[in-house]
Parts: C-alpha cells; sequence; structure tokens
C-alpha cells in the first residue's frame, strides 16, 4: 500500500501552502508524489458539504449536528478515492493531503460536550476507515495557530468582507473549539503538532516546512 500524509489545522493556517511545500520537496529528492485537497470544491461530489458551509442548512455549524455533517465530507473523500486515487495508493504511491478525515475530528467533534469526544473518534474510525474503507493516514501533521490569528487571517483573504466567509470561518468561537478539539485529538491520535506562531506572528514558511520535512522524512524511511 502507499502513504497518505495529512496537513490539517485552522482555517488560514497556511495547509495548502505546506502541503505544496513538503511535496516539491519530497520530489526534488525522487519520490512520487500526488496532492490531494479535501473538501473537492470543484466536484459535484463536495454539493452538500458546499450547502452546509453557506448556510443553506441553518446558519450556525451546530444546526448541523456532526454526525450528519461529518457524512457529507465523508462522501466526497469516498468518492475521490473510489474514481481518483485509490489504485494508485494499492500500488504504493505517496500522497500529500490538505485536510482529510482528520478535519471531522476537527471541526465536527467540537459541536459535542467533552465527554463525548472519545466515543466520536471511534465512530469517525469505524465509519470512514472500517465501512467506508478510505485508508487511514500514516502521519498528521496539525498546524496550530490561535483563533485570533486565524481571524485576522480570514479577514485578510476576504478584503474585510465577513459576508464572503463561510459559516465555519465567520464563527470565533466554533473556531476556538475547533483548535481546542484539534489539540485532544493530537494527543489522542498521536498527530504531530506544529507551533506555527511566535507571540502572535506567523513564523517564517520555510521555517515551518523544514520542520515538517524533517519529522516526515523520518517516517518515510
Amino acid at each position: 500500500m502507499g502513504k497518505l500524509i495529512v496537513i490539517e489545522g485552522l482555517d488560514g493556517s497556511g495547509k495548502a501552502t505546506q502541503a505544496e511545500l513538503l511535496a516539491t520537496r519530497l520530489r526534488g529528492e525522487g519520490m512520487e508524489i500526488s496532492r490531494l485537497r479535501f473538501p473537492r470544491y470543484e466536484e459535484d461530489s463536495s454539493l452538500f458539504v458546499r450547502m452546509y458551509l453557506k448556510g443553506e442548512f441553518g446558519d450556525k455549524p451546530e444546526d448541523v449536528n456532526c454526525y450528519a455533517a461529518s457524512m457529507l465530507y465523508a462522501a466526497d473523500r469516498y468518492i475521490s478515492f473510489k474514481k481518483h486515487w485509490g489504485e494508485e495508493y494499492a500500488r504504493g504511491k505517496v500522497f500529500i493531503a490538505d485536510r482529510y478525515t482528520t478535519s471531522n475530528a476537527v471541526h465536527q467533534m467540537s459541536k459535542l460536550k467533552k465527554e463525548e469526544w472519545d466515543d466520536y473518534l471511534v465512530w469517525l474510525r469505524d465509519f470512514e476507515y472500517t465501512k467506508l474503507a478510505i485508508p487511514p493516514p500514516d502521519m498528521v501533521f496539525y498546524l496550530d495557530i490561535p483563533p485570533d490569528v486565524s481571524e485576522s487571517l480570514m479577514v485578510n483573504r476576504y478584503d474585510g468582507d465577513r459576508e464572503k466567509m463561510d459559516i465555519h470561518e465567520r464563527d470565533m468561537e466554533f473556531q476556538r473549539k475547533s483548535r481546542e478539539a484539534a489539540l485532544y485529538c493530537g494527543g489522542k491520535e498521536g498527530w504531530m503538532i506544529i507551533g506555527c506562531c511566535e507571540n502572535s506572528q506567523i513564523r517564517n514558511k520555510e521555517e515551518i516546512a523544514g520542520e515538517i520535512y524533517e519529522k516526515a522524512r523520518r517516517n518515510l524511511t
């Protein structure tokens, strides 16, 4: 089987950038690397995710319970695996994903009470990795930034127009809970936590990339 490396984090944490930097560096060493990004907003399989994020099922994340929302995202991953990368994965190819099942653990689990988190993680692993039979990640890097930094980055991304944000991006309490859930998952699931801020400022992206590369390379040999 192949390998799956996941880059996870709050909105604006630099997931796509770091996934691409890691892929570029590993390709430079002669490794065959493919990139994945979830949700796949340009594909029909993400239709219900897009409707959810636009607020068509309710204008707050909690208006769609964590299990229902989790299934919307999981369907997009399942279709992607079956149509686009499952065969290459089976032949041994390495994939680097910007978000994955781990995003359900971060964002959807945060809707629950803490005493329900462990049960949700058991359900999530069984649902996606056993019943849907998509592969579990071999490595997960969580790019840790405080929610206020995430908010500032999102505001800049949309030129100050909060109306362009989706229901996750504009809900700072939801982002705070999601970070708390992510750090819990990191300890529970063995994720590698990458601190991306110093004194409330984002670290240099190449410095972060170097830290991710060193840890990824050790685990790929």
